[in-house]
């Protein structure tokens, strides 16, 4: 580069500089109205990065839960067709050799976890007790992950004894009545008495399986079956081969389990496909946040506008004076505009991390993990210089096209 060059690019850093400077000093002398302006653009800003920060990690925090379980699940809702017909026509449940066999029919099943809803009372010495009841085999546990804080699980030796795995909240209810550890004591599920043989570590719940386990009484699969004439094996959970093909797997197991009983329909949920779904619905929910936001950082422009509106009327003179003496219209504009801008980008830093310390307190008192995500907060920055300068170049372009004459004039 020429000396000219050299001396050009120092020439135009020194302006800035000077007008970094001086914008810096009008702002100073009016504390008040440039505090108001600021503050516009801080809970603008501090808003948009809030909105969009908490929206992340609360699905950040769903995801994670459901992830708990493995990505690689499937889900098999069997329920009774819709026919019409109220001939009377005898109607067959899946039994439990059937779904074993659902490992055979296609080798991306690795392991099929079925399980039976009982609809029926709980009682420990003679109290009330808020829970439900599933019956599961010993693959339950391993499928969709109960670690186990005392005892054993059910096991596929049990068939139909009397046996039961409580859940944490179940425990915590029986520790109310008892005095003694629960591992072996017997529980009333019905009209029958059941040992209870282990206590469940807390679950996380999700969406994936109908039921909390941390409020269930888990028996043995075949013994639920006789508790009551309507329990049926009606939802199977698979576990599936990383490379497995889900279109080609629900053909099977839809061709397999309509040749075995009549009168079925089978509905699927893939573990995959429900995380796609939420993180879509999560991408509309961060844009809509973001756009109530946005509204918040409209208002506070306006503000920076009406700041810079008023400075302009107040500096007539001053402008009159600095056009007179020679100054060029483009220097006027970018005086002002340079101001719009630091009042801009002070408010955009200020309200980054009042909306991070926001973001925060939301993720603490939901009990939920913090996770920094630098996109809101970058998004957050532009857009609120983005909104500086848009609002901030009329009221420069207006001080730049004063009449030097009608400036000096006013008082």
């Amino acid at each position: 580069m020429s000396a000219r060059g050299h001396y050009k690019r120092w020439k135009n850093s020194v302006k800035i500089t000077r007008y970094i400077k001086e914008a810096y000093s009008n702002l100073f002398s009016s504390k008040l109205r440039t505090l108001l302006a600021l503050l516009g653009i801080l809970v603008g800003t501090a808003s948009v990065v809030a909105m969009i920060s908490g929206g992340e990690i609360a699905t950040n925090e769903a995801l994670k839960q459901f992830k708990t379980l493995g990505t690689d699940l499937l889900a098999v809702a069997i329920n009774e067709a819709s026919t019409g017909n109220s001939s009377g026509a005898s109607v067959s449940n899946v039994t439990l050799t059937q779904v074993n066999h659902l490992t055979a029919i296609n080798t991306s099943i690795l392991e099929s976890a079925p399980y039976t809803q009982v609809f029926t009372s709980l009682q420990m010495n003679g109290h009330e007790i808020n829970g439900s009841i599933l019956g599961v085999t010993s693959s339950f546990s391993r499928v969709i992950h109960i670690g186990m804080q005392k005892g054993r699980f059910i096991s596929s030796l049990d068939g139909y004894a009397l046996f039961c795995v409580i859940g944490d909240k179940i425990y915590e209810q029986l520790k109310k009545i008892l005095f003694v550890d629960p591992i072996g004591q017997q529980l009333q599920i019905g009209n029958n008495y059941f040992t209870i043989v282990g206590i469940a570590r807390p679950w996380p719940e999700n969406s994936f399986v109908y039921a909390n386990i941390d409020y269930t009484v888990l028996v043995p699969l075949l013994t639920s079956t006789v508790l009551s004439q309507y329990v049926a094996i009606n939802n199977i959970i698979l576990r599936l081969s990383p490379d497995a093909h889900i279109d080609k797997v629900q053909s099977d197991i839809t061709q397999y389990v309509t040749s075995e009983v009549v009168n079925k329909h089978l509905f699927y949920r893939s573990a995959k496909e429900l995380i796609s779904r939420m993180v879509k619905q999560s991408h509309i929910l961060t844009i809509f946040l973001g756009l109530i936001g946005g509204i918040s950082l409209i208002v506070g422009g306006i503000g920076v506008m009406n700041i810079m509106l008023v400075s302009v009327i107040e500096r007539k003179r001053e402008i009159g004076i600095r056009l007179a003496i020679g100054a060029e219209r483009a220097h006027i504009r970018t005086l002002f505009l340079v101001e719009a801008i630091m009042l801009s980008v002070l408010g955009g830093v200020l309200g980054i991390i009042v909306g991070i310390c926001i973001a925060y307190a939301i993720a603490y008192f939901s009990h939920w993990e913090f996770v920094f995500f630098i996109w809101p907060a970058v998004v957050g920055f532009s857009v609120s210089v983005a909104t500086g300068i848009f609002f901030g170049f009329y009221p420069a372009y207006k001080a730049s096209q004063l009449d030097p004459i009608k400036a000096l004039r006013s008082e």
